[in-house]
C-alpha cells in the first residue's frame, strides 16, 4: 500500500493488476512511500487513518479473470522469481492462501498439467478477490487491459502531471500467446461458469466467438453465497491463519 501525505492520495495493491509496477513509480516519482503491508486492503487502511487521511484519494487495480488465471498458471510453471522455492520467501509468507498457493505451484511443477486442465483442478467455484470488499467505493479503478493510460488519468486526478510512461515491470516469463488461446472449448464452458458473475460485475465480456455470454442464475447465486464467507476472511482472518 503506497501513500502520499504530500498529495493526498492513497494506492491500496491488489496482485497481480500491475501494483508492483504503479506502487514502484508512485515512490520514486510521485512523493509515494510504503506503508503496512504490500496488499493490505482498505479496510486494513481505515481501521487506523486518521480523519483527514480518510480523505484522500483512493484508487487501486482490477484485471480480466481470464487473463489473470493465465498468468497465475504461468507464474507457476515457472517458479516466478523463485516465490515457491526460496526458503526466505517461504518463511515470510503465511496464512491459508500462501498454503494454497504452495499447493498449487507443487502439483504444476509436479503433474506439469496444461491450462485448461489447472483452471478445472483449481478454479472450482465462482471466481472473486478481495477487490469485493471495497472497489466500488474508492475513487478511481484502473484496468489491467488499459493500463498506461488509465495511470495518466489516476495521477492526473491527483493533481499531477505525468512524469513518463508507466515502465513495465513484474512481467511473467513464457507467457508468449494471447491469454484466451490457452482456452480450448472445454475451458471456455468451465471458464463461462466460473468467472462469468465477476467479469459481469466488472463490465467484462467473453469474446464473442465464444458464444452465449448470459451468465446462469444459479452461477450468480453460488457466487453472492460463497462471497459472504470470502468476505468474512478477506476482513477478519487472512493475515492470522
Amino acid at each position: 500500500m503506497i501513500i502520499s501525505h504530500k498529495h493526498k492520495y492513497l494506492f491500496v495493491e491488489l496482485p497481480r493488476t500491475g501494483s508492483t509496477a504503479i506502487s514502484r513509480e508512485l515512490r520514486l516519482n510521485y512523493d509515494g512511500e510504503a506503508i503496512m503491508v504490500k496488499h493490505a486492503t482498505y479496510a486494513d487502511f481505515l481501521k487506523t487513518a486518521g480523519a483527514e487521511e480518510k480523505q484522500y484519494f483512493v484508487f487501486s487495480g482490477i484485471r480480466n479473470p481470464l487473463d489473470d488465471a493465465v498468468s497465475l498458471y504461468f507464474k507457476y510453471v515457472t517458479d516466478h522469481k523463485h516465490k515457491w522455492t526460496n526458503p526466505d520467501r517461504l518463511q515470510r509468507s503465511r496464512g491459508l492462501v500462501s498454503l494454497l498457493s504452495l499447493r498449487q505451484f507443487r502439483f504444476v511443477q509436479q503433474q506439469q498439467p496444461d491450462f485448461a486442465t489447472y483452471l478445472k483442478r483449481f478454479y472450482r467455484t465462482p471466481y472473486n478477490n478481495w477487490s469485493a470488499l471495497s472497489h466500488k467505493d474508492l475513487d478511481y479503478i484502473i484496468r489491467f487491459e488499459h493500463l498506461q493510460s488509465d495511470f495518466a488519468e489516476a495521477i492526473k486526478r491527483i493533481g499531477l502531471e505525468l512524469v513518463r510512461p508507466l515502465p513495465q515491470v513484474n512481467t511473467t516469463e513464457k507467457k508468449n500467446r494471447d491469454y484466451l488461446a490457452y482456452y480450448t472449448p472445454e475451458a471456455r464452458a468451465h471458464a463461462r461458469r466460473v468467472f462469468g458473475p465477476f467479469m459481469q460485475q466488472w463490465g467484462y465480456e467473453f469474446p464473442p466467438e465464444w458464444g452465449n455470454g448470459q451468465i446462469s442464475r444459479w452461477d450468480e447465486l453460488q457466487f453472492n453465497f460463497f462471497n459472504i464467507f470470502r468476505t468474512l476472511y478477506w476482513k477478519y482472518l487472512r493475515f492470522r491463519i
